[in-house]
């Protein structure tokens, strides 16, 4: 399964065949690109609330906008983790870091920042607070899933 969530040809997603309607209305398609959206959206959290709460807790003093580019880079880092855990099922250690480095950084930036924006925009800071994860988080999902959808439709490969 993680040969499709990440890299592999997704069998959903034909490029050659198109549902009525048009290109954008691929159900499955639709379906495949959440999962792998909801996988990256898991791995960037962890290193982006991380490191927000970190300084939230032991530095409360440092500057937003350091925060947050430090919350984005390790978001990214952890996401690149994950995604490598998630092929090593399937394929050697070296060939999954290669390939979760090679993901769509693209749909991972896009998302980084929906999430950070929209903390700072509710938060006015660089820190989370109870009412401010759930609509980071669905910022931070809905930001790249029309690209990652796609990504997936035109090439018939998942960017995550």
């Amino acid at each position: 399964m993680a040969t499709q969530h990440l890299g592999a040809t997704a069998p959903c997603c034909n490029k050659n065949t198109q549902p009525s309607g048009g290109f954008w209305r691929d159900k499955k398609v639709w379906q495949r690109s959440a999962y792998n959206t909801g996988w990256c959206l898991l791995g960037c959290a962890i290193g982006d609330f991380g490191t927000i709460l970190a300084f939230q807790l032991w530095s409360p003093t440092t500057p937003a906008m350091l925060v947050m580019g430090l919350a984005m880079m390790n978001g990214l880092l952890t996401s690149i983790m994950l995604e490598t855990l998630l092929l090593c099922r399937s394929m050697t250690w070296g060939i999954a870091f290669k390939t979760a480095i090679a993901m769509s950084l693209v749909s991972m930036i896009a998302m980084e920042l929906a999430m950070n924006l929209t903390d700072y925009a509710l938060v006015g800071a660089a820190a989370l607070t109870w009412w401010s994860v759930l609509p980071s988080l669905a910022a931070g999902f809905i930001a790249p899933w029309p690209y990652n959808y796609w990504r997936l439709k035109k090439y018939g490969k998942a960017c995550h």
